[in-house]
């Protein structure tokens, strides 16, 4: 028996996609319009936010390659054997698999895609995320074409939101809210980081699943941190058991289809120390500053500078972790991480409307000084045209988050 290098399978029916048919064609043409300003004949993507980002399928590698071929007039996701007739099922796009019984299939069914005849003069890659050995076999394969990195521009087309990638972010938004009220209700002496985080998830999972029942599940997760675990903001929870006067760090991150939202917050079990009382009221007052710096037209390094200012006013700087704030969109930001939208001492990016991004200063203070432990607020904010607004509403601040086992 033959079997093949690749074939395709229309296994039952198109599922419903998070965006509309609109939605995905404008994608397209903007995409297009990259291709024309750089004089590319196609664009192969590898990544897992880029490939979402078109055609709506969220791959699982686990060792495999996956792409989407881009022209002038075809859009095509190619995925492994292992994944059925879900990758044509579950995106705009046509799709090609391709098999494991021989070695580069993956690249056959690329050339099927385009043919042999006219081979591409110039192709655009994401040299963000193409591993060395994918593009020497690239190279190969396509020895008189050209090479450009198209990742930057493609992000620069992510950063800015249509209003239907902000009707989804809003609703992760009040999804993580809702986990942190359930999470915040059993939080008590005793009760291990797992336990309380487990609760917060299946929370949010059922609450993506009644505001979206056509959608797919899929790595929603809670990160609850105690003790010495607030240290790093993302460290994985563990069975730690909480005690009285904790510092607790809850951190909720639903994903609809691909768009993850967060929330952070510090807690403290039962009582805070007068140490910890001023680290944590120093973070918070740099978070309310920020919260009032985004707005159109700001730049971001200016707002850095800012609240490095402040926080240096406030004897803390020393203990900054991080830049205080980034942009949220498709499978950000642990996949998509939109670099160029972050609040950062290196970058001076313009704060547009329909750009989507947190604010979220931390302080890291070392096991045995005063204070100890990782202290964070995360809100994130929708820049409109007038001004800002604040889609995380779950309140901040030792007034508000000192719980009582």
């Amino acid at each position: 028996m033959k079997r093949p290098d690749f074939f395709s399978l229309e296994n039952g029916t198109k599922s419903k996609l998070p965006f509309s048919k609109k939605e995905y064609q404008e994608r397209l043409k903007k995409l297009r319009d990259v291709m024309n300003s750089n004089n590319l004949d196609m664009i192969i993507l590898t990544s897992m936010h880029n490939i979402a980002y078109y055609t709506g399928f969220i791959y699982c590698s686990f060792g495999r390659s996956y792409g989407c071929v881009i022209t002038e007039k075809k859009i095509v996701t190619i995925s492994a054997n292992i994944d059925a007739g879900q990758p044509w099922r579950h995106s705009f796009s046509e799709n090609i698999i391709y098999t494991d019984w021989k070695k580069d299939n993956f690249l056959r069914a690329i050339v099927s895609i385009i043919g042999r005849d006219e081979p591409p003069k110039n192709i655009g890659i994401e040299n963000d995320h193409v591993t060395l050995e994918m593009k020497e076999k690239l190279v190969s394969l396509f020895n008189f074409s050209k090479f450009n990195d198209v990742s930057k521009d493609l992000m620069k087309l992510r950063m800015i939101k249509s209003n239907e990638e902000i009707d989804i972010i809003k609703n992760g938004a009040r999804i993580a809210d809702i986990g942190a009220e359930e999470i915040v209700k059993h939080i008590k002496v005793g009760a291990s980081e797992l336990e309380i985080a487990t609760i917060g998830r299946d929370k949010m999972e059922f609450e993506i699943a009644k505001t979206y029942p056509d959608a797919e599940y899929m790595d929603t997760w809670v990160w609850f941190q105690s003790g010495i675990n607030t240290d790093g903001a993302h460290n994985p929870k563990t069975s730690r058991k909480l005690i009285s006067g904790d510092i607790l760090s809850l951190n909720t991150f639903p994903m609809i289809s691909g768009y993850y939202t967060a929330l952070e917050r510090t807690l403290f079990l039962d009582k805070v120390d007068d140490a910890s009382l001023k680290a944590w009221e120093a973070n918070v007052k740099v978070h309310k500053r920020g919260l009032e710096l985004i707005k159109p037209k700001a730049k971001c390094s200016e707002i850095c500078k800012e609240l490095n200012d402040l926080f240096a006013q406030l004897g803390y700087l020393q203990y900054r972790t991080f830049g205080y704030g980034h942009s949220f969109g498709v499978l950000s930001h642990f996949y998509g991480r939109e670099s160029g939208l972050e609040l950062r001492e290196d970058i001076d990016t313009i704060l547009e409307p329909n750009m989507v991004i947190s604010m979220e200063p931390m302080i890291m203070i070392p096991e045995g000084k005063p204070g100890a432990g990782g202290y964070r607020e995360h809100d994130i904010l929708v820049i409109n045209e007038n001004g800002t607004e604040n889609i995380s509403k779950f309140p901040f601040g030792p007034e508000h988050n000192i719980i009582k086992s």
